[in-house]
């Protein structure tokens, strides 16, 4: 399905609304001073207006209705698209700053891509507004406000320090799963009795034991996401709560042959229970 947000034309440019108003004036033979009359306005507030230095307002776009028989929404809608042009022209010059673009090539973009969840860019620089996007902020700053310490236990690697950008993204994605995943509210003893099920588990093929685990876990309020890992992150598994009565397990499947899966399953439904 094609998402029309990101399809919808924008331009590089909008003209602000004053220019309109300006050719509409020469076209009436009409002068400001007297458009300012038959408003009742100040000449100086329709000179702003026409130089873009002064907004259309509702009462504004009203009183042109009126005097200039063009409809308030005609102008008001002018004045938004300036607006955003503007606004849009300042982001951009944000999203592309050294600092921004240092702050999105430090995370594993290539498989992130690979897993599909961003869209693969040209350039590092294109990169940042699909981060943005991604775990849902609109800055820099706002990341590391949301993600520089997330409420999360977890199980890494005790060889490799992994690289919290890597890591973040790696979370994000679980969040973003865990959304679709349905779960009764949690209960502590109903996820110990789950518990009890999962140990008969142990020995069984993944393709097996993943979405038996999952069916329990999920019965006693909390989600089990196996997500792919990203090498840098250096993740085993995380535990953390989204909300009061809603607990999620996050896995990696690095070792889906190994005790330690298991292992750090167990380890985190531990963190569940005692915290």
């Amino acid at each position: 399905m094609i998402d029309s947000a990101k399809t919808e034309y924008t331009p590089q440019q909008v003209s602000p609304p004053g220019d309109t108003l300006a050719e509409t004036l020469s076209e009436l033979g009409m002068s400001q001073t007297e458009l300012a009359r038959r408003m009742g306005r100040p000449t100086k507030t329709i000179n702003e207006i026409v130089q873009g230095k002064t907004a259309i307002l509702p009462e504004t776009a009203f009183q042109l209705e009126n005097v200039l028989g063009i409809p308030a929404s005609f102008w008001l809608a002018r004045e938004t698209a300036y607006r955003t042009s503007l606004a849009r022209s300042v982001r951009q010059t944000a999203v592309v700053a050294p600092e921004t673009v240092q702050w999105a090539s430090q995370f594993p973009c290539k498989e992130m891509v690979k897993h599909g969840w961003i869209e693969s860019c040209a350039k590092k620089a294109e990169y940042v507004q699909g981060l943005f996007e991604f775990f849902r902020v609109a800055s820099v700053q706002a990341w590391d406000a949301t993600w520089n310490r997330p409420e999360v236990a977890f199980r890494r690697s005790l060889t490799k320090e992994g690289n919290r950008h890597a890591v973040s993204a790696w979370l994000r994605r679980g969040e973003i799963e865990a959304t679709s995943r349905k779960a009764e509210p949690y209960n502590a003893d109903a996820f110990r009795a789950a518990l009890d099920r999962c140990r008969e588990l142990t020995a069984a093929a993944p393709e097996v034991f993943c979405p038996a685990v999952q069916g329990l876990c999920a019965d006693a309020g909390v989600v089990v996401l196996f997500v792919p890992e990203l090498p840098s992150a250096s993740v085993s598994g995380a535990a953390r709560w989204l909300r009061a009565q809603r607990a999620l397990i996050q896995l990696t499947l690095r070792f889906k042959t190994d005790d330690q899966l298991w292992f750090s399953f167990f380890h985190e439904a531990g963190h569940v229970l005692l915290h």
